[in-house]
């Protein structure tokens, strides 16, 4: 699929589109139906944790909620849903030995099914930074490259998600973010397991080993993951797989040359640390020389699973980032980050969290970066926004939230300049986030949702936010022709095991009315059950 398939300023019709989620930052539910503990379960208890002391135990409580949350995907008139399954929810205890836990796959069933029948596409992400709480402690979780590998694999693989969902599911995302994963999981120690050099935050760790460490077995589980996908399940479920990583944009502050390549060095360790070994089949360069014997080295037959490893390139990005030589932090290439030009003024408008501006000039030019590097087709697959202060507004100043209807503004006119003008292959983007949620170390002050969520009734209302992205897609991705048939209307890839008429029925369903018509109902009978 490209963008010639398409008339002018329109993406094609197979463009996916949509919103996207974390089972632990919405289900809630943590003790229901056999799920076991994930390590965010005590992590976020531990006082100091999180900004305001809470933690995922209830979430947006989408665990019970969830006919609720696809109702409102289909109001929003989505072609997609990403979301994540919860590994502690699937097999309690994590290993491949341990017992599968029936009532957690068939709540995802049940999930997924629903979607289908709503002609809603499954987009699903096997880890979300949730590991099962038994696996850190019987060997240390992501510091143990050979345990964690298999385990991993057994979670992904035949009689679990593949097996029992890959009938239905043709988008897999085996990891989300594995630098968050590692450094701030194993070396700032922000982020469960909380380990860090830092004495103050953690009783143990090793920040200046145990990323790359944690990192090297994320690559490996991922690839390893994707090998078993390929040889046994592939050609009959005919779905695609990959990973998705972060990385934001990097300029440099100046033209001068050590400053060029701080920007470069800072994509290195942002992006290059798992895309070149799963693109390009080598560790970045600068990573070997930055950090010598601590890197760890993949054997030529772990090499030959890891190259090409990735269907396509699934892309997480938020911001751009000045960069300046002279920084002592390794895990931003030893680069300083800034905000604030060389005359005063700041790159964009300013989010409710430090590290995060409006920006979206950035937004395509990493997209050019990425496509013109590992020339594989790209899956945007979280870019968002979180408003200042957000949480301290009233309902109605919350749902009027011009700054991130700016941000998707730009990020949208982006996406299609890099499209439609550069030729870049995207194939996908999913904001994030449907709904406001738990945000990590951050609890619930930082909100990205395009729905407001008043956490105390769990009511739901779309922002403006929701309205403009709705009503942008419905207005650039070229419609779906008119088929001749019911069942021509069936896509194959969502017809495996499934009647055709349930998914075109959905399909026919969404298209009696538009996005903001369909807002308009959701919010209408929202009002109506106050």
């Amino acid at each position: 699929m490209t963008a010639a398939s398409a008339p002018p300023n329109k993406l094609p019709n197979e463009f996916l589109w949509g919103f996207a989620t974390a089972s632990f930052q919405i289900e809630g539910s943590t003790d229901a139906d056999g799920r076991g503990k994930s390590f965010w379960d005590d992590f976020a208890k531990l006082p100091g944790k999180t900004l305001d002391g809470r933690d995922g135990d209830v979430a947006t409580d989408s665990y019970l909620r969830w006919k609720d949350d696809i109702d409102l995907l289909e109001s929003f008139g989505v072609k997609s849903y990403r979301f994540s399954i919860a590994w502690s929810r699937i097999i309690p205890l994590g290993g491949r030995d341990d017992p599968v836990n029936e009532q957690g796959i068939q709540w995802y069933s049940n999930f997924i099914d629903a979607l289908l029948e709503k002609g809603i596409v499954p987009f699903v992400t096997l880890y979300h930074w949730d590991l099962p709480q038994a696996l850190h402690d019987r060997y240390s979780g992501w510091l143990n490259k050979d345990e964690i590998v298999q385990d991993y694999v057994r979670y992904a693989r035949a009689r679990v998600c593949f097996e029992r969902f890959g009938d239905r599911v043709k988008y897999w995302l085996t990891m989300n973010e594995p630098w968050c994963i590692s450094v701030l999981g194993y070396g700032r120690g922000v982020f469960a397991p909380g380990r860090s050099s830092d004495r103050m935050r953690s009783p143990e760790g090793d920040s200046s080993t145990e990323p790359w460490i944690a990192g090297h077995s994320v690559i490996l589980a991922h690839a390893h993951a994707v090998q078993l996908y390929r040889a046994e399940f592939k050609a009959a479920q005919g779905g695609q797989i990959g990973i998705t990583l972060n990385g934001d944009w990097a300029l440099p502050y100046d033209d001068s040359p050590e400053n060029v390549a701080a920007a470069q060095h800072s994509l290195d360790v942002a992006i290059g640390w798992f895309a070149d070994p799963i693109y390009l089949g080598h560790y970045p360069e600068y990573m070997k020389q930055m950090l010598g014997t601590r890197l760890p080295t993949f054997t030529p037959e772990e090499l030959a699973v890891v190259k090409g490893s990735s269907d396509f390139y699934g892309m997480n990005t938020y911001t751009t980032n000045l960069c300046k030589a002279g920084g002592e932090d390794e895990f931003q290439g030893r680069a300083e980050y800034t905000f604030t030009r060389p005359d005063g003024t700041q790159l964009g408008t300013q989010a409710h969290c430090a590290w995060l501006q409006d920006y979206p000039q950035g937004f395509r030019e990493l997209l050019n970066y990425l496509y013109k590097r590992y020339r594989k087709p790209i899956y945007v697959t979280e870019n968002g926004f979180a408003v200042k202060d957000e949480s301290n507004m009233s309902i109605s100043e919350a749902l009027a939230d011009e700054d991130r209807v700016q941000y998707f503004r730009g990020a949208t006119a982006s996406l299609l300049s890099a499209v439609v003008d550069d030729g870049v292959d995207i194939r996908a983007y999913f904001a994030w986030s449907l709904l406001d949620n738990f945000e990590w170390a951050d609890g619930y002050t930082t909100r990205f949702g395009v729905t407001y969520v008043d956490y105390d009734s769990q009511k739901r209302l779309p922002k403006d936010s929701a309205k403009f992205v709705c009503q942008w897609f419905k207005e650039h991705v070229e419609p779906e022709p008119e088929p001749a048939s019911e069942e021509q209307a069936v896509r194959p890839a969502l017809a495996s095991n499934r009647s055709t008429s349930s998914t075109a029925n959905g399909r026919a369903r969404r298209a009696r009315k538009s996005p903001i018509a369909r807002l308009t109902a959701y919010v209408s009978a929202f009002l109506g059950g106050l």
